[in-house]
């Protein structure tokens, strides 16, 4: 799945909340607790990780940027 960046950047949680992949701000703590996010390939853990154009996220397989 791709996403379009408007800003400079959004944060894991909000980008994870937009493509419905969570339903609330308030999941991602046990969301990211239950599922290995990567970032760029590293494992993250934090909901606030600045997400910017050209960075991918994967999780559980699927890549999302």
């Amino acid at each position: 799945m791709e996403y379009k960046l408007f800003d400079d950047y959004i944060t894991l949680q909000a980008l994870l909340k937009e493509v419905g992949i969570i339903q609330s701000g308030g999941a991602i703590k046990s969301f990211l607790q239950e599922n290995q996010v990567y970032f760029n390939g590293e494992l993250e853990t934090r909901r606030g990780k600045k997400i910017r154009i050209g960075d991918t996220i994967t999780q559980i397989g699927r890549a999302h940027v």
